[in-house]
């Protein structure tokens, strides 16, 4: 009997042992999975808001410049992508877009000095700007949280527990590649 004790005390200490060391990392994942869920969730609340708003801005230039069509119809799909967007990567996509569409249309807004005096357009520039910041200071908060998580997932015994327990890598909230380069905009030929 007292030789079956021996090892089974052995297996039970390794157990134990085995046990204090997972249970706080796991813990810490658990934690750091629930700040990148927030920290995205902060992201997609600033791109609401900014969908939220563009309706508005949008019909407020209608009434000055009921010719420009494209740009305000670029601008509504561009919306429509990005509010069916899902995860980072096609957000991050939609969302170059949705910004290219909304400086052609600050072009446009060039065009109609009676525009730019609108209290009400003036109002939601100042907004969708405020918004644009959050948005970024969003995107970098969930990076940072991003971070900190994958970091985790790639150290010791962090890389053990996340393995056992099915934690993987989070996706960074990336530019589209096209976001490295200026849009283009067409000014027309002002020498003639």
């Amino acid at each position: 009997m007292k030789k079956i004790l021996g090892p089974i005390a052995i297996i039970v200490v390794i157990l134990v042992i085995l046990g204090v060391m997972l249970v706080p990392s796991y813990n810490k994942f658990v934690n750091l999975e629930e700040n990148v869920d927030q920290s995205y969730a902060q992201v997609e609340n600033q791109l609401q808001r900014r969908l939220d708003l563009i309706p508005n801005l949008v019909s407020t230039v209608k009434g000055y410049a009921s010719h420009e069509k494209e740009v305000i119809a670029e601008i509504s799909d561009a919306r429509a992508k990005l509010a069916g967007a899902r995860g980072p990567e096609e957000q991050a996509t939609a969302d170059t877009e949705l910004s290219n569409a909304l400086g052609r249309l600050l072009v446009v807004v060039e065009n109609y000095p009676d525009l730019k005096a609108n209290q009400n357009f003036t109002q939601l520039m100042d907004e969708l700007a405020g918004t644009e910041n959050r948005i970024g200071v969003a995107r970098m908060d969930y990076n940072n949280v991003v971070a900190d998580y994958n970091r985790q997932t790639k150290r010791f015994p962090g890389r053990l527990v996340a393995s056992i327990f099915g934690f993987h890598e989070k996706e960074y909230f990336k530019a589209d590649a096209a976001a490295n380069e200026a849009p283009k905009v067409d000014f027309g030929d002002d020498s003639k």
